[in-house]
């Protein structure tokens, strides 16, 4: 009996390179996705492949974030049979039995259903403060509920926000978007992303900061979306990221969370040292005509 999806299905090359322009992706950032070279991409987007096998071409869909049918060819039917039509009559009444058997089972036995489970959790943890100018460490702790294949995670910054660095690597960087992306293949069930980010030096205090992302993935076969949600609320204001209560002061509690830090966000550059003489010193004010933040005494506060 032939199955209901064929082994191969026939792309439309035009089709693939419009939405990947559309969208501003390359075709290195594609490749990666799907697994094979920026070449085989360029010959998908040329038509030198009539045909690909399912798998690839639904991993294809996942990178374009557009569904399967969107890069199909619909004029050019692949693995036809000329016993196609009557197999097709044979699984739809199948289709219907088992469509049947299912409704009589949710009226009969409602105690068995189940509230789905949401297979995928983000968040991303935000510093208190964002000083104009400055630069800011942000985590995103990424779960799944079961293993996965792969996974996405997309971060929009505000306008002139600029990521410097991160660990993991990005995998994709639009600039003047303010669009990062990461791609994890075999991820672990609880991830970490950390980046650090420049504070536009005119940036208005007034002004809320509003950074969203999202995690994709496709357990089972299913696409699955999740939303990042920020913990904490960041503010716009002259105190150092690791000054938690915004008190000018780094203390014992705060240095040891950024130490912390340090090691799980090696190599990120998080001016450790600058951090660790504001403790020593006692204390800190921010120069705005330089944009940076100046050891103190105490009682010069």
């Amino acid at each position: 009996m032939e199955p209901l999806n064929p082994p191969s299905v026939a792309i439309d090359g035009d089709a693939i390179r419009k939405i990947r322009e559309e969208k501003r992706l390359t075709q290195l950032y594609v490749s990666k996705v799907v697994a094979v070279t920026t070449d085989t991409v360029s010959r998908w987007e040329n038509n030198r492949y009539p045909t690909i096998m399912r798998d690839n071409a639904l991993k294809l869909a996942e990178a374009l974030e557009v569904d399967l049918d969107d890069i199909l060819k619909t004029d050019h039917p692949v693995d036809d049979h000329p016993s196609q039509k009557s197999q097709r009559k044979i699984w739809t009444f199948l289709l219907f039995l088992v469509g049947g058997v299912f409704l009589i089972l949710v009226f009969l036995l409602p105690q068995f259903k189940a509230s789905p489970v949401p297979v995928l959790q983000a968040k991303r943890l935000l510093p208190p403060y964002a000083a104009p100018g400055s630069r800011i460490l942000v985590q995103a702790v990424l779960s799944a509920e079961m293993p996965l294949k792969g996974m996405i995670l997309k971060e929009t910054f505000p306008i002139g926000w600029r990521l410097l660095e991160s660990n993991p690597v990005v995998s994709h960087l639009d600039v003047d978007a303010g669009v990062a992306r990461w791609i994890f293949r075999k991820p672990t069930f609880k991830t970490r992303v950390f980046y650090m980010l420049e504070v536009p030096g005119d940036v208005d205090p007034d002004a809320e900061v509003i950074i969203s992302g999202e995690l994709i993935a496709n357990p089972e076969g299913q696409r699955s979306v999740a939303s990042l949600h920020s913990v904490g609320i960041m503010q716009v204001k002259p105190f150092h990221w690791a000054d938690r209560n915004g008190d000018q002061i780094i203390d014992d509690l705060e240095i040891l969370d950024v130490s912390d830090l340090t090691e799980e966000a090696e190599p990120l550059d998080l001016d450790w040292d600058l951090i660790e003489l504001i403790w020593e010193t006692g204390a800190y004010r921010w120069d705005p005509e330089i944009n940076q933040f100046i050891p103190v005494e105490a009682f010069h506060k």
